[in-house]
């Protein structure tokens, strides 16, 4: 009798599961104008800011943040701040009432990251390896740094230009266009003969962007930068831009979600077309639905390469990734796929543990990075879309 009781209770376990596993999403599946709204700063988008900006506003609190994941990768440390800054801008430019708010933030982001790579070298923000061996290009900069503060100066700027910040972003523009230019497949290192689609793109974005403030004109640079990584960095079996590679072009890495993302993203700014297929050809390769639960793959099926400190834990048979699902949220919300947004959201009102209150927001599972990420995916539009008309041009 015990015995028959065992295949019994298995059973309806199995029934259960197959009944409630269908619409257990249902009591996860957020109203997606809480989270993001076209002419607004969202609710929950207001409550993960309100978080992000009581710790910058809080030198303790910043400061026990900032340690917390520089134990792990300086690199989070660096991210967060380019992701909030991010975000700023574009609430700025949706809550002009706020803008005073935010633009000190910015200021004070800004500022303290700059002033400590200046006191503390480009390696303070970079993962211990990148001193294993010297950069190919020099003197030794790197991409990742110079396009994130440029693309944080840029977006300042286009929110309100302010004189002492102009001359930085000219200059690391400069270094930019100088340093890319001079790599075999115009691409810059991150790390010493490691280059990363990620940050180039960022790179060409923030140097898009400059150009519509200081009236300089880089529009046959970037044509160049474009066609030469679409003749020598993608990956033929997908079609996607690979993530990494040698500074003379040959690949280290194929397609990735912890990359892809971002880099079609910031395509918008110069190709939009281009733009859309990377991210169409990413949907149909890395993301996923299951019964209502949205996720993305770190890898497409045609390439998987190893689990490392960007792509985060890959969770097996389902080849779910953590830093991949994140960044997917920016495709989501620039490419406008409110389907897969809802879907992604679903999963992490349901996974990711969100902590209220006293109107702040975070997520348990994640970090200061992550949420920086989801805030900067659910306000952005207005500083890609609503650029200022570019001024009369300069000759170059």
């Amino acid at each position: 009798m015990r015995n028959m009781r065992r295949p019994t209770g298995i059973c309806s376990l199995l029934l259960a599961a197959a009944i409630w596993l269908p619409i257990v999403h249902f009591f996860f599946r957020p109203r997606l104008e809480d989270f993001r709204q076209s002419a607004a700063v969202a609710p929950r988008a207001a409550e993960l800011a309100a978080r992000q900006l009581n710790l910058w506003e809080d030198p303790v609190l910043r400061q026990k943040e900032i340690e917390r994941m520089r134990s792990v990768n300086a690199e989070w440390d660096f991210m967060s701040r380019t992701y909030f800054v991010l975000a700023l801008a574009n609430m700025a430019l949706r809550e002009p009432q706020q803008r005073d708010r935010y633009l000190s933030v910015m200021d004070t982001v800004i500022d303290e990251t700059t002033s400590l790579e200046e006191q503390r070298g480009i390696y303070f923000f970079l993962m211990d390896y990148a001193q294993d061996q010297p950069f190919i290009a020099q003197p030794p900069r790197s991409t990742f740094l110079d396009g994130e503060i440029a693309l944080m100066l840029a977006a300042r700027q286009l929110v309100e230009p302010e004189a002492r910040f102009a001359p930085l972003l000219a200059e690391r523009v400069d270094l930019l266009v100088d340093y890319l230019s001079r790599g075999p497949v115009m691409c810059g290192e991150s790390y010493p003969d490691e280059c990363w689609m990620f940050c180039n793109a960022v790179a060409a974005a923030a140097i898009k962007l400059s150009d519509r403030l200081d009236g300089r004109d880089h529009s046959l640079f970037l044509q160049q930068w474009l066609a030469t990584v679409k003749a020598h960095l993608i990956h033929k079996e997908s079609g996607l831009l690979i993530s990494s590679f040698h500074y003379d072009g040959r690949p280290i890495k194929g397609p990735e979600g912890s990359s892809i993302w971002m880099v079609a993203h910031c395509l918008q700014l110069i190709d939009p077309d281009f733009a859309a297929e990377q991210y169409r050809l990413a949907r149909e390769q890395l993301g996923a639905e299951v019964v209502g639960f949205g996720y993305a793959r770190e890898w497409p099926p045609s390439w998987e390469g190893p689990s490392d400190v960007d792509s985060g834990p890959v969770v097996p048979i389902l080849g779910v990734s953590s830093s991949s699902s994140g960044l997917a949220f920016l495709g989501a919300t620039s490419l406008g796929d409110d389907q897969y947004l809802r879907e992604l959201l679903t999963t992490v009102q349901f996974a990711a543990f969100p902590i209220h209150g006293d109107g702040k927001l975070r997520y348990a599972a994640g970090n200061e990075v992550g949420d920086s990420v989801l805030l900067y995916a659910l306000v952005e539009g207005p500083l890609w879309q609503h650029m200022p008309p570019a001024p009369e041009k300069q000759a170059k």
